[in-house]
């Protein structure tokens, strides 16, 4: 496999136990990639369990020679009091883009990013490393090119079932020596979860197919009984488009109010719309139509990262933070949104500030990716069909 004895950290380097053995294991095979709704089929290669403070060390290790990634405090939104409960009953759920390798070295123009620092072979360490000092219940990624090769693998050996889907026409196969096409994945832990259908959509619109993606899947959470709808996407890029992220956006809710719909009609699921949790990375600011249209949908979502605001109404000032050669972009592009009526967010992992994240930006030596991770505890409300 690609990388695994290369150097990781000097001349005194060696091959990593735990992201060896699971590197070494026989990946997923690449499945046909869209159907309207599949039933579970659990195929994912039964794996050796890593441990995984074993492999947080090993990753650590690899990254002795760069800078700390910026400190980040889990802060109860009712408060700027950092939190230090975890309730056993709490879902964790991690959204984050987090950048593909091939548009990092060979697209996307970082121009204060030295290119030493987007080397894959140290990149998936920070990568891992940030996974796994938060090790979420629910992980969704966007920008993904090396699912097969190495974060199936990886998140298998830790007890996860991924799934992976990439866009049609993926920006990554344009540069020489890419590993693929970039698209979504949506991991689950499966001690806390089973799988009851996967959806793996292909955004349209005014009819039209577009790139973009999205994965829902039916969860059940095996701790309380209660399901739970999760969805991850990436929309259309950069300015221009808005009208066409808005569409996409508009297709994706139709999605998941059927979805939804029909499997709260299913006896096995029970009686009641089920609650939903929606990641991605939208290309939008608060702004935007796409914005509004998420915000005010029937399906009662709201944007967990809001309620870190002293007002609970305002999202952070960014997720995402870049120097390329058309200038510095600074934005809220990243959300969580959840069914508000139905869940509850306990607790949410802080911004890093304009000094943590340094001068020259995102990416950087201490930092893998441009866009921030968004990570969120959230609990099942006791009454959830109060309000319904």
């Amino acid at each position: 496999m690609e990388g695994m004895a290369c150097p990781m950290g000097g001349s005194n380097s060696r091959l990593f136990g735990t992201l060896a053995q699971s590197l070494n294991s026989t990946p997923l095979a690449q499945p046909d990639p869209y159907s309207e709704e599949s039933p579970d089929q659990d195929l994912d290669p039964v794996l050796p369990e890593a441990d995984p403070d074993q492999l947080l060390r090993e990753c650590e290790e690899a990254l002795q020679r760069r800078p700390a990634r910026p400190h980040r405090d889990l802060v109860c939104p009712s408060s700027t009091e950092p939190c230090h409960h975890k309730h056993s009953s709490t879902i964790r759920v991690m959204q984050w883009n987090i950048l593909a390798q091939a548009l990092g070295e060979g697209k996307d123009g970082f121009i204060r990013c030295p290119l030493e620092a987007l080397n894959w072979h140290e990149r998936k360490y920070l990568i891992l490393e940030e996974i796994l000092t938060y090790r979420p219940d629910i992980l969704c990624l966007q920008e993904v090119d090396h699912y097969y090769d190495t974060f199936q693998p990886i998140m298998a050996s830790l007890g996860y079932h991924g799934t992976f889907l990439a866009k049609p026409w993926s920006p990554c196969l344009d540069v020489e020596q890419n590993n693929g096409p970039d698209g979504c994945a949506l991991f689950y832990r499966r001690s806390r979860f089973s799988l009851h259908t996967t959806a793996h959509l292909r955004l349209s619109a005014m009819m039209l197919p577009t790139n973009q993606v999205a994965i829902v899947q039916m969860l059940n959470c095996r701790l309380t009984g209660r399901w739970l709808c999760v969805a991850v996407t990436h929309l259309k890029a950069r300015s221009g488009w808005e009208r066409l992220r808005s569409a996409q956006g508009a297709d994706l809710l139709q999605s998941l109010r059927s979805i939804t719909s029909r499997g709260s009609s299913q006896s096995e699921v029970g009686s009641g719309i089920v609650p939903l949790v929606v990641c991605g990375d939208f290309n939008a600011e608060p702004s935007e139509d796409v914005y509004r249209r998420f915000s005010s949908s029937p399906l009662g979502l709201n944007s967990a990262y809001k309620l870190l605001s002293s007002d609970g109404q305002t999202e952070p000032a960014y997720t995402t933070w870049k120097i390329r050669p058309s200038g510095e972009s600074c934005s809220t592009l990243d959300y969580i949104w959840y069914s508000h009526e139905a869940l509850s967010v306990e607790s949410l992992l802080d911004i890093p500030t304009e000094e943590q994240i340094g001068p020259d930006r995102l990416p950087s030596y201490h930092y893998p990716s441009d866009h921030l991770s968004l990570l969120c505890d959230i609990s099942f409300r006791d009454d959830p069909h109060r309000l319904m």
